[in-house]
C-alpha cells in the first residue's frame, strides 16, 4: 500500500531510516545485530531452551507447504535400494555392518548347592485341555435311510439334483444345507486320565442348535464337564444344523449308536495322544445328555443302539416330549443305572406320565435332586416358574445342571466304571 510504512525500521550510524530490503554499506552496531537475529530465531529454540519444544514431525506438520515442499519432499518414502542391497553387496555383508559389536564375556566355573531343579518342570503325561470338532462317519448326518415311523425315505422330496426332507412342519430342509455335517464337538479336559475310572458323556443337543455357537459357546457344555472335576470327557453329535428338527438319522439304526462309540474309542485315543487307550474308551460306561429335541436321538439310542448295557446314566433336559415306552422300558431293564429328567411346564404332562407308568411297575421315583445319584436312582425335578426353556441347559432348578449331576453322581462312578457289561453290549 503506498504511504505505508514498513514494518521495523533499521538505523544508520547517521541515524539514518533505511528499510528491510535497503542496501547500506554502514555496519549498524553489535547490539543492533543481536536485536535483528532475535527476531529471526526459531520458535523451536526457543521452546527447546524452555523444555517445551514440540517434535519435529508436528513442527513439519504445521508448516505451510510451498511448491516443491509437500510432505513426500520432506519425508521421502524409502526406495527398493535403501532396503535391500545393490548387485554388488550382499544381505549378510549389510547385516554385518549393522550388527552390534562383540562384547567377551568372561565365565568362571559357579559351584552350586544342588544339583536337584528347583524349578517344577511339567511331567511328560500333562497336556492342554482340548475342544475340537471331528468329522466322523458314524455320526448322525448324512443319513440315506428311512425314517422308522414311516418306514418311507428321510430324504422325500428333490428338486434336480437336490434331496431335503418336509419336515412335520410342511417346511423342506435340503439335505446339503441342513442334513450334511458329520462334525463332532469332542472336549478332553486337562485332567483327565484315561487309566482311572471315567465316563463318555454324549450330548445331544436341541432344535435350532449348532455345535460351536450352541453348544459350545452358548450352553457351556463343555466348561460344565471341566468344571465338575469328574474324569470324563464329552462326545456332541451335530444332528440337524440350525433347524426346527429332531431327526435322529444314523442313531435310528439298530447298532448305530454302538458304531458312533465304536469310532470314538479310536478318536479319543488319537486326540490324546495313546492310541493304546482306544480299549479303555471302548468300555468307558457312558452318560447320555439330552437336551429339548434331544430326546429322540436318546430313545432311540437306549432302544436300538446296541449298547445298552454300557449306558449307567440318562439325563434330559426339559425334553420329554414323546417316547416313554422307551424311556420306561430302558429305566426298568437296566436298575445298575440312574434316570433323571428336569423339567418346566411345557413337559410337565409328559413326565407325570412317565412317573406314573415307571410307579406301576414298582419302581420308586424321587422328585427332588437333595440325594447322590446312585445306580438304580430315578429323579423327577420340576423347575420354577420363569425358568426359560432356551437358558434350559446352564439354568434348570440350578446353575449348570450338566455340571450337578455329574458332581451327583461322582461317588458312584468307580462302582458303574468297574461293573461288567452285559455280554455283547
Amino acid at each position: 500500500m503506498v504511504g505505508a510504512k514498513p514494518k521495523f525500521q533499521i538505523r544508520d550510524r547517521a541515524n539514518r531510516v533505511t528499510s528491510p530490503g535497503a542496501r547500506s554499506h554502514v555496519r549498524p552496531p553489535r547490539w543492533r545485530w543481536v536485536a535483528i537475529a532475535s527476531v529471526f530465531v526459531p520458535l523451536s529454540l526457543v521452546l527447546v531452551q524452555c523444555g517445551k519444544a514440540p517434535s519435529a514431525g508436528l513442527l513439519a506438520a504445521n508448516t505451510p507447504a510451498s511448491s516443491g515442499d509437500s510432505f513426500v519432499d520432506r519425508f521421502p518414502t524409502p526406495q527398493f535400494n535403501d532396503r535391500f542391497p545393490t548387485a554388488s553387496e550382499s544381505l549378510v555383508q549389510r547385516q554385518v555392518a549393522l550388527a552390534p559389536p562383540q562384547r567377551t564375556v568372561r565365565t568362571e566355573p559357579v559351584r552350586v548347592a544342588s544339583l536337584t531343579p528347583t524349578i517344577t518342570l511339567p511331567k511328560p503325561s500333562e497336556r492342554e485341555e482340548l475342544t475340537t470338532l471331528v468329522s466322523m462317519k458314524s455320526s448322525a448326518f448324512p443319513y440315506f435311510g428311512n425314517n422308522p415311523r414311516s418306514e418311507a425315505p428321510f430324504l422325500n422330496i428333490s428338486k434336480g439334483d437336490r434331496r431335503g426332507h418336509r419336515a412335520y412342519n410342511g417346511r423342506v430342509y435340503w439335505q446339503d444345507e441342513t442334513y450334511n455335517d458329520n462334525r463332532v464337538l469332542v472336549h478332553v479336559p486337562e485332567t483327565f486320565d484315561v487309566r482311572k475310572p471315567g465316563v463318555i458323556v454324549v450330548f445331544f443337543h436341541g432344535n435350532g442348535a449348532t455345535l460351536e455357537r450352541d453348544v459350545r459357546d452358548r450352553q457351556m457344555v463343555p466348561q460344565q464337564i471341566s468344571d465338575s472335576g469328574v474324569n470324563a470327557v464329552l462326545l456332541a453329535p451335530q444332528f440337524a444344523v440350525d433347524a426346527p428338527d429332531s431327526s435322529a438319522g444314523k442313531f435310528w439304526q439298530p447298532g448305530g449308536f454302538k458304531r458312533f462309540m465304536d469310532e470314538s474309542a479310536g478318536q479319543l485315543a488319537r486326540l490324546t495322544g495313546d492310541p493304546a487307550s482306544a480299549k479303555a474308551f471302548a468300555s468307558m460306561p457312558i452318560v447320555i445328555v439330552g437336551y429339548s429335541g434331544g430326546f429322540l436321538p436318546t430313545a432311540w439310542s437306549l432302544e436300538v443302539g446296541g449298547v445298552t448295557g454300557r449306558v449307567r446314566g440318562v439325563f434330559l433336559l426339559d425334553a420329554v416330549y414323546g417316547e416313554l415306552d422307551k424311556f420306561a422300558s430302558w429305566i426298568e431293564n437296566n436298575r445298575s443305572g440312574f434316570f433323571v429328567s428336569s423339567y418346566t411346564r411345557y413337559t410337565k404332562r409328559h413326565d407325570r406320565e412317565l412317573m406314573e407308568m415307571l410307579r406301576n411297575k414298582g419302581i420308586t421315583v424321587t422328585e427332588n435332586m437333595d440325594a447322590p445319584l446312585r445306580p438304580g436312582s430315578v429323579v423327577f425335578v420340576q423347575t420354577r416358574d420363569g425358568v426359560t426353556h432356551r437358558d434350559y441347559v446352564t439354568q434348570a432348578w440350578t446353575e449348570n445342571p450338566v455340571k450337578e449331576v455329574l458332581v451327583k453322581m461322582a461317588p458312584a462312578l468307580t462302582r458303574i466304571a468297574s461293573a461288567p457289561s452285559p455280554a455283547g453290549q
